[in-house]
């Protein structure tokens, strides 16, 4: 299982990994969470930027992957990354992870699991209050629904 360790710049003792994540909002304010299957935690549709690609292919890439919807991307909420962070992978990788995230609308596709998810909803900041997140994704959410215009950068 993939482990994340806190310490004093402890980012350092890994590589850097880009990775991108979209926020879909519904009518209601909710967002779209789905369930990991190899940890179970909750988290925004997410993954690792592949040669290639710009960041928001990757956020559209990475939502169908996870969902089954296509998504545009619509804004830019913030850039994330955290030098007391490091993720070490059952493979024996070492990653500080810099998080570019965006919101994003749907624009088709079904939404549903795949091999990466065991379940999905839409949420509000209140009912993830007791919900087991993955990371920093939470505060993705929060920066998300503020709906600033300048993106954050962290």
């Amino acid at each position: 299982m993939t482990q994340i360790l806190y310490g004093d710049r402890l980012g350092r003792e890994g590589k850097i990994r880009l990775g991108c994540s979209a926020a879909i909002i519904n009518e209601e304010g909710k967002v779209l969470l789905t369930r990991r299957r190899d940890n179970g935690q909750w988290c925004l549709p997410s993954g690792g930027m592949e040669a290639g690609e710009s960041p928001s292919e990757t956020a559209v890439r990475e939502v169908f992957e996870e969902t089954g919807l296509h998504v545009r991307v619509t804004r830019l909420v913030g850039v994330y990354s955290d030098p007391n962070q490091l993720v070490m992978y059952v493979d024996g990788n070492k990653v500080q992870i810099v998080a570019i995230h965006f919101e994003a609308e749907i624009t088709g596709g079904n939404l549903g699991l795949s091999d990466e998810t065991s379940a999905f909803g839409y949420f509000s900041l209140e009912e993830m209050e007791g919900m087991e997140m993955l990371g920093h994704h939470k505060k993705r959410i929060e920066d998300t629904l503020a709906g600033k215009t300048e993106a954050m950068f962290e």
